[in-house]
Parts: C-alpha cells; sequence; structure tokens
C-alpha cells in the first residue's frame, strides 16, 4: 500500500469510517474531523512504510481518536457538573437569605431606634406631650387639662415633635407620614 494516493484512500474508506466514528461521538462534524485525521494519519503512515492490513490501521486511529474525544467530552460534561452544582448552591443560598430578608423587620427596628433616640433629645415637657397624642392616642384636651397647659401649647409641642423628627426621620419620611401624621388627634 505503500504508493497509494490520498484520494484512493479517502475514496476506500471514508464513508464507513465516518459512520463508525458517527455512532460513538454522535456529532457529524466531530466525526468528519476524526476521520479526516484519522485518513491523513494513514496516509502519512503508508507513504513511509509498507502497511499490510490498511482496514486495522484504521480502526485503531478511527478507535483511539474517538476516545479521545469522549474522554475529553466526559472530563468536560464532570467540569460543568461541577460548577453547576456550585452555581446551584449559590443560587439556593442566595434565595434562601432573600427569603429570610424581612425588611419591615429592619425598617422598623431601625426607624424605633431613630424615633427612640430623637424623642430622647426633645425637652421633656414636648416628649410628653408627644408620646400622650401618638403612643396613648388622647386628644389635644386631654393632654391640656392633664398636663395644665392650653390647647395651643399641646399643639406647638406635638408640631415641634413631628418636625424635629421629621428631619431624623427624613430617609423614612413615607413609613414616618404613615405611623405618626396620619394618625388622628
Amino acid at each position: 500500500m505503500s504508493s497509494i494516493s490520498f484520494s484512493e484512500i479517502y475514496t476506500s474508506y471514508y464513508k464507513r469510517s465516518f459512520l463508525f466514528v458517527k455512532s460513538y461521538v454522535r456529532d457529524d462534524m466531530v466525526a468528519e474531523d476524526i476521520v479526516s485525521e484519522a485518513l491523513i494519519s494513514l496516509w502519512e503512515t503508508a507513504k513511509k512504510e509498507t502497511i499490510e492490513h490498511p482496514l486495522s490501521l484504521l480502526l485503531i486511529i478511527l478507535k483511539n481518536g474517538a476516545l479521545n474525544y469522549l474522554k475529553h467530552q466526559d472530563v468536560r460534561q464532570s467540569a460543568m457538573e461541577s460548577i453547576s452544582s456550585k452555581m446551584v448552591r449559590d443560587l439556593n443560598y442566595r434565595i434562601t437569605t432573600l427569603q429570610a430578608c424581612d425588611p419591615e423587620e429592619i425598617f422598623s427596628s431601625e426607624i424605633t431606634r431613630i424615633i427612640q433616640d430623637t424623642l430622647e433629645a426633645l425637652p421633656e415637657q414636648t416628649r410628653r406631650v408627644f408620646e400622650m397624642s401618638r403612643y396613648e392616642y388622647r386628644s389635644v384636651k386631654e393632654i391640656a387639662k392633664e398636663l395644665s397647659i392650653s390647647s395651643k401649647s399641646v399643639e406647638y409641642h406635638i408640631t415641634k415633635s413631628l418636625k424635629v423628627l421629621r428631619i431624623a426621620l427624613k430617609e423614612y419620611l413615607p413609613v414616618f407620614y404613615f405611623l405618626f401624621v396620619f394618625i388622628k388627634n
């Protein structure tokens, strides 16, 4: 087989080589590449030495080419599964932590702390009027009577408290309005 041309090798062996390799790799383009490389390898070997059983040698070359491809696919698939597994764990972790996140609780405790700090900084009478109005739900008249001050003074202290709180809670203004401003006097 030392004087055989590449086109003779191609014509004689391509079709069955392609079908053989494709049955294992299941990809036409990959099978074509493996078969082309195998036929070139067979031809180059035939140019250098006499081959008594060219079909046997071709089969060995095709088998090794297909095996190398499949082993590479196996390694690639394992790596993808490992990456996918890590991505799934990461995704599950993010889902779990986001589900556990309760913005109401976070904002509520933060707002409560800001309100407590702000109220503690107010003068005693202003703080007391505010607490009676907003926490004890007393009317202006009831507060005025209990503290022995005028209704105008009660309104002044409430307005002053709300102004100071509005400044302290400027980032939380919508919640602030909901909690304090829209509660009836």
